[in-house]
Order: structure tokens, then sequence, then C-alpha cells
């Protein structure tokens, strides 16, 4: 029987609803919406001004924590929707109307109010015990800096502010006011309040540990090179596609996809890759050394095409990583996501289903807590949907 091998493009790629059949289905709680719009209590997602920047989301203890790029600012709210605080660039952003703009009181979560900050472009957002959250954003364009070695523009700083939203310092690569870093494609922190920043450039990735005072504690250079071959499977090469940090350990996920070349035989030259697997390898942080691995399935379905029977295989997404080694991968397919759960250490797994509507596909982002929570942004056309579905308790099965 032929195998199709597809490469997964573009999140609206989505799949039957025959697909999901058998998969249990992890409840989804809509827990407040935000018109689209510019004011405090909306999210700027369409700004037709320019490119779409990027909208994140983090959630720690019941509290979502949102920067919003095109908005120029990050906001943190109840579970219900209730404005705790905004942290706002005021040369961007109309004065806001209902929150104070003066010290906010620390003790007390009736307090609302608004922080000036002149934030550029935030992006990942994360958030640690003390509720003290980290913010990617942009320097200046004439404070840029470049990277011969490794042909990267580094642009990128991530801002951090304290429990009350205020200012509390700036990190580079070498901690406290450092060099600005290439560019973040996430932020992670671990129970011991330590802040991970994945970055990527042109060459490879680079992974920047600091400790809760914000001192470099490890600098890991990451290369597609550097990654282990599959075994058993000779003249494929490998490509990672994403590194993110454990929240319980000094570990990275890194997951590569391996490819075979195809070749043109008419114009005898190469073609293109084919996709041979995907794994995912757990490195130590503080030595560099691989201490285990995951090897990933493909994402599969059945079709007819053309009078045959076709099994289509599509690389899975990684999502995030949650607490004792558990793994979450994703692939969309109609009326939502399939999720499969992997324990990195009992190489147990679970599969299930999350609802996502086909209209609310003009906007989504995810995250993972550490305990298996996956929270989401979900926008339409007039509004922004946050939700959450309690996969933790599918997740407690592979911890027992």
């Amino acid at each position: 029987m032929p195998v199709l091998f597809v490469l997964l493009g573009t999140a609206g790629l989505l799949f039957p609803a025959c697909a999901k059949e058998g998969l249990p289905a992890v409840v989804r709680e809509d827990r407040f919406t935000l018109d689209i719009g510019r004011m405090e209590d909306e999210i700027d997602l369409f700004n037709l001004e320019h490119t779409r920047r990027k909208t994140a989301l983090a959630m720690r203890n019941g509290l979502f924590y949102i920067a919003n790029g095109n908005g120029e600012k990050v906001v943190r709210y109840t579970s219900y929707g209730d404005i705790l605080f905004m942290i706002y660039n005021e040369e961007t952003n109309p004065p806001p109307l209902t929150l104070r703009t003066g010290p906010g009181d620390a003790k007390s979560l009736a307090a609302r109010w608004a922080v000036s900050h002149p934030l550029l472009e935030p992006g990942a957002i994360a958030v640690d015990s003390r509720n003290h959250s980290y913010v990617e954003d942009r320097f200046l364009d004439e404070r840029y800096a470049f990277d011969p070695e490794n042909n990267a523009l580094l642009s990128s700083v991530v801002l951090h502010f304290n429990q009350d939203g205020r200012f509390a310092g700036r990190l580079g690569q070498e901690g406290v006011g450092g060099t600005p870093f290439p560019h973040i494609t996430g932020l992670y922190t671990s129970q011991e309040d330590e802040l991970a920043v994945v970055c990527r450039h042109t060459t490879g990735w680079h992974i920047y540990w600091f400790d809760a005072a914000g001192i470099l504690l490890y600098s890991i250079p990451l290369q597609n090179s550097g990654i282990p071959l599959l075994p058993g499977r000779p003249g494929v090469f490998p490509l990672v596609d994403a590194v993110m940090a454990a929240p319980d350990s000094r570990r990275l996920f890194i997951k590569a996809d391996y490819y075979r070349d195809t070749f043109d035989e008419s114009a005898n030259t190469r073609s293109g890759g084919e996709p041979e697997g995907s794994a995912i390898w757990i490195m130590n942080a503080e030595n560099g050394a691989y201490d285990g691995s995951l090897a990933l399935p493909f994402f599969e379905y059945p079709r007819d095409e053309h009078n045959q029977k076709f099994t289509g295989q599509f690389l899975y997404s990684m999502m995030g990583v949650m607490r004792n080694n558990q793994v979450f991968l994703s692939f969309p397919i109609e009326g939502g996501y399939s999720l499969l759960i992997i324990n990195a250490d009992s190489q147990e797994r679970r599969r299930a289903f999350i609802r996502v509507d086909r209209e609310e596909l003009h906007y989504t982002t995810f995250h993972i807590s550490q305990e298996g929570i996956i929270s989401g942004i979900l926008a339409t056309n007039w509004q922004a949907r946050i939700v959450w579905w309690r996969a933790d308790r599918l997740a407690e099965e592979l911890s027992s």
C-alpha cells in the first residue's frame, strides 16, 4: 500500500472529523472573551498598519498573562477576565479609562492599575512562582547589534517585571543589561524560578539559562549537525524543529525531524527532502550531554484518492513540556487538534482531542502549564476567546 508523506505547512491544514473518532475529548472551558481593539479591555490582533506581531499567553495559578505585540501591552487577568494590571506603552495606547495609573496594592487582588513602560513589540512570555513575568521585546533599531559568526541580527531583549507589574530589569545574553539576544522562540521558567531563553539564528539555536537573580548559568549552542542520527536510518539528516525547557529539571527537550534527500532524475538535481521520522532528544543543560530520547510516531490517517487507498503520514508539532517529563504534541484536524501525550521516562502515551471551531482559527496560540493544563487564545473576526482544557487530569494517568 503506498504511503503519502506530506509536511505540515500551515495551521489551517485540517483533516476530516473522522480522524478524531475514538479519541477521548478533553473538556473545554471558555473562561472569558476580549473584543478586538486598542482599549485596555480589548486585544489587538489584526492591526493593518504593520505585519501581524506575536501575541503570547501564559497561565499560572489560575491567572492569565497576555503579551499583545500589536497592542504593545502586557495584561494580567483573573480566570474570569478581570484585569489585575496592565503594562502599556503610553505613546501608542489610549489612556486607561477604568484602571488606576498609580502604584498598585500588591496585597489585594482587587487593585486594578496600569503601569507605563515603553514596550515596542512584546512577544513570548513566562511567569515564575513569585508571579514575576518575563517578556520578550525588541530594541530600538539604532541599538541593534550583529553577530558575524552566526550571521544573526541581535535585536531581542527579555524584560523582567515583578509581581506588581513594575519593571525589575532587562536581560541580555550575559545576564542583566547584557548583549541583545538573537531571535527568541520561547521563554521557560522552572520550579526554582530559573529562566531559559531559547533563541534561533541562521546557523542553529542557542539557549541561555539564568538563575532567579538573572545570573547566567549556562550558555548552550545547538547545531543541526550535533543532533544524533536515527539508529538504522542511514542517509537521513536532522533539522531541529523546536526546543523547550523542562519546568522541573535543567533539561532541554529538542524535537528533531529527519529527512532523506529526493532528486529530480530528469534534471539530475536535488528536489527536496522526504520526512523519515521525528524524535525528541533530552539534553542535560548543565553539561550538554544527551540523557534520554523519544521516538515519535507519525500522525496517520487513511484516505482515498483516484480509487487508491493511501495512508497519510504527517509530523506532529511539539506544544510543550509539563513536569515529570511529559511531552505534549499536536496535529490539527477538522474540529480541533489531535493530542499525543508521552511520558519520556516510561514511554507510555495517551491520545486525546481538543475542540477548536473553524471560526476560531483567525489566530490561535497555546500554553502548557507545569501541571498540564492547556490554555489558548482563539480568535474570530470580532473577538478573542480565552479558554482552557484540563488535560492535566489525563496526564496524571501517565504519572501514576
